[in-house]
């Protein structure tokens, strides 16, 4: 069996590929910045420029990668290798990734969810080792969800499981990207949370001028702010905290999982503005005995997290 695993995440604002081995040891390793163009023929040529980029930095080791692990947003048909049409990929319809990748490059590929990627990564290698039920969520562009039960990827009927940011959370509440509306994506999802800060940040905020400007305000200026005390901040932190607790409190009837890693943003913004309010937020709504079993922690694997799901997707693709 190829020592070495060649991953690719694909996201709808960054790049990020890693040539490593299965126990999680990156040799070399790629990332930028990404703006799908609409042409997922020029994206995908983009992206395989890119792997071909890294395979030659590691030389002659290049002969060893055995499998390529291709991270990407949903929907996507996993059995067929398929992109089905993301919304933080505008005009990748039916496009055969899994195909375009491994003919072009010549190494079989396999396609995993990105979040299904980054709950393997955070499963194997970060703050869910050793759990058997894990649900691991990721507040990026989008929000994207994973599912370890019983030590084992669940993918659901046509591997479409784990599509946690489109879950209710107002049934006629703010539009969301995919065209439903009050989905969790469409209030705790990074794009459409900068879109409300934008539009509601009054000038008189810390965080607007942290930022530079109402134009330029991200949610990582209004987590600063909120640090310091600014009021409107302040209450954008709490919003957040809110309608996430609403998703996990859904998560952890249904589910009962040992653990849920929060990445992204909680992460960023830390225990004492998100991650301690969301623990108590969640525990009022749940019955103790449910309450008492779950663990609500930050992802461990920081800057390597988008690198390690590239790499557990090519893992999973030889382990089947």
């Amino acid at each position: 069996m190829s020592r070495l695993l060649l991953g690719i995440d694909i996201g709808g604002t960054k790049l990020a590929l890693a040539i490593g081995d299965r126990e999680g040891r990156i040799l070399a390793r790629r990332r930028r910045a990404t703006a799908p163009t609409g042409d997922p023929e020029r994206d995908v040529e983009a992206i395989l420029a890119d792997a071909r980029q890294l395979l030659a930095e590691v030389g002659g080791a290049a002969r060893d990668v055995g499998r390529v692990g291709l991270s990407a947003p949903g929907p996507l048909d996993h059995a067929g290798g398929r992109i089905l049409g993301p919304p933080n990929l505008p005009g990748w319809h039916d496009v055969p990734l899994v195909r375009l990748v491994g003919e072009a490059l010549g190494i079989p590929a396999h396609l995993e969810n990105d979040a299904d990627a980054a709950a393997l990564a955070e499963w194997r290698f970060g703050a869910g080792r050793g759990r058997r039920d894990l649900v691991y969520l990721t507040m990026s562009t989008g929000v994207g969800g994973g599912l370890i039960l019983d030590g084992t990827l669940h993918r659901g009927a046509r591997g479409r499981a784990g599509e946690v940011g489109h879950m209710p959370v107002e049934w006629e509440g703010a539009p969301c990207a995919c065209g439903l509306r009050g989905c969790l994506e469409a209030y705790v999802g990074g794009r459409a949370w900068t879109a409300r800060i934008r539009e509601m940040a009054p000038e008189s905020s810390r965080a607007v001028r942290l930022a530079g400007g109402r134009a330029k305000l991200l949610p990582e200026h209004v987590v600063a702010a909120a640090g310091v005390g600014d009021p409107f901040a302040c209450a954008e932190m709490q919003r957040f905290v809110d309608y996430l607790a609403r998703g996990i409190v859904t998560l952890a009837f249904v589910l009962a999982p040992q653990i849920v890693v929060l990445g992204t943003i909680p992460t960023a913004a830390g225990e004492s503005l998100c991650l301690a309010p969301l623990r108590r937020a969640v525990a009022s709504r749940l019955w103790p005995a449910i309450a008492y079993d779950l663990e609500i922690v930050p992802a461990a694997l920081g800057e390597d997290g988008p690198y390690l799901a590239g790499l557990s997707a090519a893992s999973q693709g030889l382990s089947g």
